[in-house]
């Protein structure tokens, strides 16, 4: 297995070096905050997703294994499985009237058009399978390898690939109207 980029930087946040626990922060929370996004589609819920895997990698610090895994596969997993905690909650919480949301669309000047395609193409994400969404997450949003998703999500590569094929086909076909001929 090839080094580990973040340990040195996980044991300084182990010291309880807070200038180690804010590049740490740095480092992995935005990318945490955007795979979170994609996943639950609702930002204030990304960023409690986000705020706990960060708290999750603070308390592993100090009993983290170097060499088992990648922090950074560790972390994303993490998150993940708080995003499926989150959306099995959704399932099983029936209301009779929907909550009511403030727009969080960009502000008229940005143009309606290009609020409609990202609202579109949000809830395209949405309409996946669980695992052909977080497959696409992973690779296409978080700019992984299909080896270092694969990983993530405890599949072969093979299986990633069939999930990222299966997944980019349904947006395609959820999308068509939208592409260019």
């Amino acid at each position: 297995m090839d080094s580990d980029p973040d340990e040195a930087l996980l044991a300084a946040v182990a010291q309880g070096d807070p200038a180690a626990v804010r590049a740490l922060a740095a480092r992995k929370l935005p990318r945490l905050l955007a795979l979170a996004g994609r996943m639950l589609g609702e930002a204030a819920e990304a960023e409690d997703v986000a705020q706990e895997a960060m708290i999750r990698a603070w308390r592993q610090a100090p009993i983290w294994k170097p060499g088992v895994a990648r922090f950074d596969t560790w972390l994303h997993r993490v998150t993940l499985n708080l995003c499926y905690d989150r959306l099995r909650r959704r399932r099983e919480i029936a209301t009779d009237h929907p909550p009511e949301q403030a727009d969080d669309g960009p502000a008229p000047d940005r143009g309606l058009e290009a609020a409609d395609v990202g609202r579109r193409v949000a809830a395209a994400m949405g309409a996946l399978p669980d695992r052909q969404r977080e497959a696409v997450a992973l690779c296409h949003y978080q700019d992984l390898t299909n080896i270092e998703a694969a990983a993530i999500m405890g599949v072969s590569v093979d299986a990633l690939e069939s999930l990222l094929s299966r997944g980019r086909r349904a947006l395609r076909a959820a999308l068509s109207d939208m592409m260019t001929p």
